[in-house]
């Protein structure tokens, strides 16, 4: 595993020595990881990540090699390597499971820490939750639209590197695809590959028929053809027929056909006649070819004969939003020994932090299991809410809502206690179970790719009346 302590920006080294020489290294603080906003217009996100957060903060540790180049920028006291020669996470982190369905300004990772430790923690986990809740984010929207048919990821060649591969195609998984072409994501992480052959595959050979042949005596019991290279439907379709009759009258099952060009939604139907008219009515039919999930949903409502389909470019690179843009502020500091909260303003509301140390619970129906709001309470608080409830929204407070007959559940848990790890990452596959477990407590209005219905994060009271305090404090006010 590499170590990836120094994958930060250079101003949380500067930040750090700041603390150091100012006696402010062992000040604890509380930091909070979220969005501001949804990604793709979409009505909600799918988060991921955390378990490479948590291997990394396992992980932390500077090398002999980090501190001779700190050293050779000649920015840093002696004193101040030596610190860092000692450095490892003493802190807390609580965290939503990967997995969950979250929304903008809700605290998705807490971490309270000495201010030398937690200042060093900001660029990396942004860095792996922002992309991995991205790529997972956009693969919910894809396998939605794709109604229960398989979704195979395929954007290994496209991803903008290999670590975006690997852990694109990770998040993939969690989004809800069904495999990946990535065999390195397979291997690590135990997820099935899927991929068949190219079209060199089929110009290799002296005919279309002569490459079909092959590849099904290699893989007679996985036989799947790409059938676009020369004449879809005059040599194609009909070449793959031959082969399939053949590898049935030898006890093989023929699985289909992929269709990687063209217009898919007319071949597909002439595919599937064909097929049917052959007596060939179990093999299925794939598309490749730039999808994505309006071009999937424009397939789907022209009727396309399609059972599987290969996305690639337009998943792995995030099409549509290229960042999630997540941030990582300062809610709290140590002042003799209390945490008092902090604020952070800004003429942009939406910039406007939610103060001090908090938890985040979630509303659900009692009758339907289905999610109503979520809340940012401050951490004292109790669960135990009344029954009725009013919700208000924080930013246009005249609009509230009573809410009646819900359960509530605390959304983060202990990843990180004393800097010990507490908390067991499930393998992929079970993540991957989760995220459809949550995404079907969503309601339908949420989940439609066009003007989805708003879902609500709430303050308390509570809170609600300490950040206007707070913000008027700072401002000079009075409340």
């Amino acid at each position: 595993m590499r170590n990836l302590t120094m994958l930060t920006d250079f101003y949380q080294l500067t930040m750090m020595y700041g603390y150091y020489k100012e006696d402010k290294m062992d000040q604890e603080v509380v930091f909070d990881v979220y969005f501001r906003k949804l990604p793709f217009n979409n009505g909600y996100a799918i988060f991921a990540g955390l378990e490479q957060v948590i291997d990394y903060v396992n992980e932390l540790k500077f090398n002999k090699e980090d501190i001779e180049y700190l050293r050779s920028l000649n920015t840093f006291e002696e004193g101040f390597l030596t610190a860092l020669k000692d450095f490892s996470f003493t802190g807390e982190i609580y965290a939503v499971p990967e997995g969950t369905v979250v929304f903008p300004n809700e605290p998705l990772i807490r971490i309270k820490a000495p201010i030398f430790e937690a200042q060093l923690l900001e660029t990396a986990v942004l860095n792996m939750i922002n992309h991995q809740t991205l790529i997972a984010t956009k693969a919910a929207r894809v396998c939605f639209v794709a109604q229960g048919d398989k979704v195979m990821e395929f954007g290994l060649r496209r991803a903008q590197g290999p670590d975006a591969g690997i852990y694109g195609a990770r998040a993939a998984i969690i989004g809800g695809c069904d495999s990946t072409s990535n065999v390195l994501t397979g291997q690590m992480f135990g997820v099935p590959i899927s991929g068949t052959h190219a079209h060199s595959w089929i110009q290799s050979f002296s005919s279309e028929l002569e490459a079909f042949e092959a590849y099904a005596n290699t893989f007679p019991d996985a036989c799947l053809l790409l059938v676009d290279t020369y004449d879809t439907l005059r040599t194609g379709i009909p070449n793959a027929i031959k082969v399939a009759h053949k590898l049935e009258e030898a006890g093989h099952k023929f699985i289909g056909i992929r269709l990687d060009s063209g217009d898919l939604a007319y071949l597909s139907k002439k595919a599937r006649k064909m097929l049917d008219d052959a007596g060939l009515k179990d093999a299925i039919i794939v598309a490749s070819n730039d999808l994505d999930e309006h071009t999937i949903q424009s397939l789907k409502i022209q009727g396309a004969r399609i059972d599987g389909w290969g996305v690639g470019t337009h998943l792995i690179t995030a099409k549509g939003n290229p960042s999630l843009g997540g941030v990582y502020k300062l809610m709290a500091e140590e002042e003799n020994g209390v945490l008092k909260p902090k604020i952070k303003i800004s003429e942009n509301v939406e910039k406007i932090t939610n103060p001090g140390y908090k938890k985040l619970v979630r509303l659900y129906r009692r009758t339907t299991h289905k999610i109503i709001a979520d809340l940012i309470m401050l951490e004292e608080e109790s669960l135990q809410l009344e029954q009725p409830y009013e919700l208000f929204d924080p930013v246009d407070t005249w609009k509230r809502k009573t809410v009646n007959q819900f359960y509530v559940k605390p959304l983060l848990v202990p990843i990180f206690v004393e800097g010990e790890q507490v908390y067991q990452s499930p393998s992929l596959m079970e993540i991957k179970e989760y995220a459809k477990k949550e995404f079907d407590t969503l309601w339908d209005e949420h989940k439609r790719l066009i003007r989805p219905q708003k879902y609500y994060v709430d303050l308390t009271p509570k809170l609600f009346k300490l950040k206007q305090e707070l913000f008027l404090k700072e401002r000079g006010e009075k409340l």
